[in-house]
């Protein structure tokens, strides 16, 4: 059974958690709501596979140094790319290195690089595209690295700038091929008291995988989400009891314990590191 958080509890206390992230980035996420207290139920919502053919990526690759800038649109983008990239030669002096948002800016870390353009606050392509180094771009030629598909609000809106775009993708999402039978048994027992989803198309695959039980209990459970697009998306599907948290796993961590706080007015103020 869910309880609800005493006084004198972690913030989270008990509290079961959906976390749909992919497997391989679910457990960072997990830790966050651990320390709080709770009670992560993970159920991967999306995977992240190789491209079947790597043939054009890796001719991309070959003549990076015929391109000024080069931007990861997520960390699965840096992690792909930039594996095949080092294996294979050296990142030309001269390419700049943007990324849409913080997780990938720390992905990039890791390979080295900390000359990145990225914003500060909101981490999107808007936000991305309002940054002095996205707006002054004609004549210039961009390479995107990306998941197969995906917005082309980036890519359209520096062509219209001027600017000479290709896309390398880079890794293929998929829907897992089990269900959501995790989740499904923590509802049944009243034991899942919140679900996080971080992205669109997760969450059409989260609505997908828990059938038409799953979507009754899905709609009255709080969704928490960190962008308004996805917000969107959810309340277009019926789901309006969504909140929309700051950016990365540590804003929906925030955003769990202050919605949970604000709702019994008992929650201590604490919030996990």
């Amino acid at each position: 059974m869910t309880r609800l958080p005493e006084p004198s509890d972690p913030p989270l206390a008990g509290l079961g958690i959906g976390v749909t992230r992919p497997a391989h980035q679910a457990q960072a996420l997990a830790a966050l709501i651990r320390a709080a207290g709770g009670v992560p139920v993970i159920c991967p919502v999306l995977e992240i596979q190789d491209m079947e053919d790597l043939g054009p990526l890796m001719a991309l690759i070959d003549r990076l140094e015929t391109f000024d800038l080069a931007i990861f649109i997520s960390p699965n983008a840096v992690a792909k790319a930039m594996n095949l990239i080092q294996a294979r030669r050296r990142l030309p002096s001269g390419l700049r290195i943007a990324a849409v948002g913080k997780a990938s800016a720390r992905e990039l870390a890791k390979f080295g690089l900390t000359q990145v353009i990225v914003p500060e606050r909101r981490f999107d392509s808007e936000a991305l595209l309002a940054l002095p180094a996205l707006k002054d771009v004609a004549g210039k030629r961009v390479v995107i690295f990306r998941g197969d598909g995906g917005r082309e609000l980036l890519g359209d809106t520096l062509v219209a700038r001027g600017a000479r775009i290709e896309y390398a993708e880079c890794y293929r999402r998929t829907r897992p091929r089990g269900g959501a039978e995790i989740l499904l048994r923590a509802w049944a027992r009243n034991e899942l008291a919140a679900i996080t989803v971080t992205s669109s198309e997760g969450l059409h695959n989260l609505f997908d995988m828990v059938g038409s039980l799953g979507r009754q209990w899905l709609k009255k459970t709080p969704l928490f989400v960190p962008h308004e697009r996805i917000a969107a998306s959810a309340r277009e599907l019926g789901l309006h009891q969504v909140i929309v948290t700051e950016p990365g796993d540590e804003g929906l961590v925030r955003g769990l314990v202050a919605w949970f706080r604000d709702k019994q007015g008992t929650v201590p103020e604490n919030k996990p590191t």
